[in-house]
């Protein structure tokens, strides 16, 4: 694997750990003159107006897709599949930083394609978890604590580059452990 794969940020997170509104924290405070691009998915779901900006598909075109060989990554989470295009990885060749946002369950595969890349861990206590997933409302009180429990057992692969961010307190404190982290990796440009 060439050099330029160590540039891939791979960002993955429990749910309520907060990993989107700390992506859009960090977009809104990375330098702009930054060679960091973001890769935009492929999810089979419809784009929500203020979510993520997201190609669509239904779930059968999204199979369909993947059948065609279409991602370079691709799995399956919480009832939707999900999926980044080979040309959205076409930064990583020109020299550029890649943030994508991913899946711990898919981590393993992402590392076998490309091995030097650094997966970013965004989470929280059990107990901000437990409280933030119930706050939303959406599953009940069984299918929270599962989704805690899911997360207290992740562990990233032995050897994995990484940075662990504990998103517990305030959205700026966790921003910038994230990006002081970042600014510690190995040729981060800046």
């Amino acid at each position: 694997m060439s050099s330029t794969a160590a540039k891939l940020l791979y960002f993955m997170g429990p749910s309520g750990a907060g990993k989107d509104s700390l992506l859009d924290w960090l977009r809104q405070h990375l330098p702009p003159a930054l060679p960091m691009q973001w890769a935009r998915r492929t999810i089979s779901r419809p784009a929500a107006s203020g979510g993520e900006a997201h190609e669509s598909t239904t779930p059968e075109e999204h199979a369909t897709l993947r059948a065609a060989n279409a991602f370079a990554l691709h799995w399956e989470a919480n009832g939707l599949a999900y999926g980044v295009r080979h040309g959205e990885l076409d930064p990583l060749a020109r020299g550029r930083w890649l943030l994508v946002n991913g899946s711990r369950a898919y981590l393993p595969e992402a590392l076998q394609r490309y091995p030097a890349l650094v997966a970013v861990h965004i989470t929280a206590s059990p107990e901000v978890l437990r409280q933030r997933l119930q706050s939303r409302g959406r599953e009940n009180s069984d299918e929270v604590e599962q989704r805690v429990q899911r997360a207290l057992r992740f562990l990233a692969p032995p050897g994995t580059a990484g940075i662990e961010v504990r998103n517990d307190t305030s959205l700026d404190e966790a921003g910038r452990q994230l990006l002081q982290a970042l600014q510690r990796l190995p040729g981060w440009p800046g």
